[in-house]
């Protein structure tokens, strides 16, 4: 691929959309993970890091050194971040409402406090969010919904995953980041790949098949792919197709 070529698209995308919104910076929760970084990259070559709001929300849950990594690719490219612990807002609801409450609830809760807070300190600074949820999430429905699937623009939504692991090298993300397993971070040792049951690279092939090449089950079959990947895709396809959608909204007749 031409990362260059699309380092430079990206780049006049944000850059366009932040001029036809009016404002002058933007906000970006900066995890320690692959997604975020990317688009912390983009936005400080897109604006200049002084108008990168970076903002770090570690947890309860979350691991150590995904702080560690989120500040060393700052300091690298020189992005002003903050700390906001949200421990004190997630342990306030569960505490008080759901003490049993299992690891996914606490982790979807998680997201989207991160989401609140990001927006609060978009509306102080006078920025927009950005958005860091790759193509490989979007279809899968691997994201929160109004927690990491919310934002106001989005510069990754058309990347597979696995072909941001050597845009991210293009860019100079840091090694730590890169190198480290996908993880959404919403508690200690969680990993994307063992949850889902296949690598990003196994499943974006498959879905690149389906999306890109209007491959039918037949023609996946056809090619060695196991029957279960392919059920396992088009199901969460499907499933989760309600995330990437408005909120419906009844047609009403006024007229009888």
């Amino acid at each position: 691929m031409n990362w260059q070529s699309i380092e430079n698209q990206l780049i006049k995308f944000l850059q366009e959309e932040l001029k036809s919104i009016g404002a002058k910076k933007v906000v970006v929760g900066i995890s320690g993970g692959l997604d975020s970084a990317v688009v912390a990259v983009l936005c400080a070559k897109a604006f200049g890091s002084q108008n990168v709001v970076g903002v770090l929300m570690p947890s309860h849950m979350s691991s150590d050194a995904s702080a560690a990594d989120a500040v060393e690719l700052c300091d690298k490219f020189d992005i002003s971040y903050e700390t906001v612990e949200i421990a004190p807002m997630v342990r306030g609801y569960f505490d008080n409402n759901a003490k049993d409450a299992n690891p996914l609830r606490i982790g979807n809760l998680s997201a989207r406090m991160r989401m609140s807070v990001l927006y609060d300190i978009s509306a102080r600074d006078s920025a927009i969010v950005v958005g860091t949820s790759n193509k490989s999430e979007i279809l899968l429905g691997y994201g929160t919904l109004y927690g990491d699937t919310a934002c106001a623009i989005n510069p990754i939504g058309q990347m597979y995953k696995s072909d941001e692991f050597e845009f991210a090298k293009f860019l100079g993300v840091t090694d730590a980041i890169i190198n480290k397993k996908p993880s959404a971070d919403l508690w200690e040792g969680q990993s994307d790949e063992e949850e889902l049951g296949y690598s990003y690279a196994t499943m974006d092939y498959v879905l690149k098949q389906i999306v890109d090449e209007d491959a039918t089950k037949a023609d996946l079959i056809a090619q060695g792919i196991e029957n279960d990947l392919i059920e396992m895709l088009y199901y969460r396809m499907k499933a989760n197709a309600f995330k990437g959608k408005l909120p419906t909204i009844a047609n009403i007749d006024f007229k009888n």
